[in-house]
């Protein structure tokens, strides 16, 4: 971590934190327009997290979020950027959101099955019976056969 930063635990979930000690950051100098400060200030935050080795997941939500994310993973860790704010905390909170997210989506349940459901008889008679009046109303619409 960053000398003198100061960076709380990640609530992800309502049941899930991640620590501040397995959360790791970087900075650097970020692109764009900063005016006096632009070449002194390290305001890019990347934001890593080892979910393979995490201990604040339990295996089922540690295989969860392994599958969901593994395009996004390289050996294990994710990383998130953010340089879109001048300031370095702001940047920070960018980050923390922007992952707090990701992994919430990740080891989120999976949406319940859905139970196949029939039309009612009545549903199905109305159906019918719209399709027979539209019908007869385009017929009366074409010129007469001779």
């Amino acid at each position: 971590m960053h000398p003198g930063v100061m960076s709380g635990p990640l609530h992800v979930a309502d049941r899930l934190t991640i620590p501040a000690a397995e959360l790791s950051w970087r900075f650097s100098r970020a692109s764009g327009p900063g005016g006096q400060s632009v070449n002194t200030a390290d305001s890019r935050v990347e934001l890593s997290y080892d979910v393979a080795r995490s201990g604040a997941l339990s295996p089922l939500l540690r295989a969860r979020a392994l599958e969901r994310l593994e395009h996004r993973l390289v050996d294990g860790v994710i990383t998130v950027t953010a340089s879109e704010h001048r300031s370095q905390l702001r940047n920070r909170q960018a980050a923390m959101q922007r992952l707090a997210a990701l992994l919430a989506a990740a080891v989120a349940a999976p949406p319940r099955a859905r139970r196949p459901t029939r039309p009612s008889a009545a549903a199905v008679r109305r159906r019918v019976e719209a399709k027979r009046r539209r019908a007869a109303t385009k017929r009366l619409r074409r010129p007469p056969r001779d």
